[in-house]
């Protein structure tokens, strides 16, 4: 995929990873929206990114997920990328545990719903254009989860699922899907503080943007590739290493 010259939307786009791939899009040529549930965090990222289009929605919400697909076709009619990277991280409790049921509901939605729906709304709009992409952020805990957030692990276990079939079914088509599979990166996911072991924010995405732009359908990086690589025998290793 060339980085230059795509009008591009990034669900989650205001902070984190998502912010980080839209100001090197919008470096290299790109034309770049950003969505994003707070509106703060939306006009702080303007004000970073000279020329950044926001729009505040909610991808938990069917309803919102229409009006910005609705919104985004008709103001942005040469949208030729999707990047689904809204999502959430909750740290409940064990199942065994009394807890509202809330918390993983809201994860699903974001980040399995959203994902899923998002595509089936702009997959028309990105079959006009010569070349289109769709890209799936999902997690190195799709492969290699922590028990204790399961619901988590199992929205992104199943967004590479979900990643593999609709890259088999657009396969003569001119939408190109990539799965990108963070391994815990140094944002505020999940909390403020909690991934500040994890890798730096721009050494990630610095490594995503090439490997984007060199073609690459699938890729991870350190803990995540390794995972993402592993056999069942060294699978069930490492799980049992990350969850004592």
């Amino acid at each position: 995929m060339k980085l230059s010259k795509n009008t591009i939307l990034i669900t989650g786009g205001a902070s984190g990873i998502g912010l980080a791939l839209a100001k090197r899009f919008v470096t290299a040529g790109s034309e770049v929206i950003v969505c994003g549930r707070r509106k703060e965090k939306l006009e702080e990222a303007k004000r970073l990114i000279k020329g950044l289009h926001i729009l505040k929605c909610d991808v938990a919400s069917e309803e919102e997920r229409k009006s910005l697909a609705e919104q985004v076709i008709r103001d942005f009619p040469t949208l030729n990328v999707l990047i689904n990277n809204a999502g959430i991280q909750n740290l409940p409790p064990l199942l065994k545990e009394p807890q509202s049921w809330e918390n993983h509901r809201q994860e699903i939605a974001t980040n399995l719903e959203a994902p899923i729906h998002l595509s089936m709304l702009f997959i028309p709009q990105l079959l006009k254009q010569n070349t289109s992409t769709i890209i799936n952020v999902s997690s190195g805990l799709a492969f290699l989860p922590l028990a204790s957030m399961p619901t988590y692990c199992a929205t992104k276990a199943a967004i590479h699922s979900f990643t593999l079939c609709l890259r088999h079914q657009l396969k003569s088509s001119p939408i190109q899907v990539i799965e990108l599979i963070p391994p815990a990166v140094n944002t505020d996911l999940g909390g403020k503080g909690l991934h500040t072991y994890g890798v730096p924010l721009d050494e990630f995405a610095d490594h995503a943007m090439k490997c984007i732009e060199q073609g690459e359908l699938e890729f991870g990086y350190g803990s995540s590739e390794k995972g993402r690589l592993a056999s069942r025998e060294q699978a069930n290793e490492l799980f049992a290493s990350m969850n004592p």
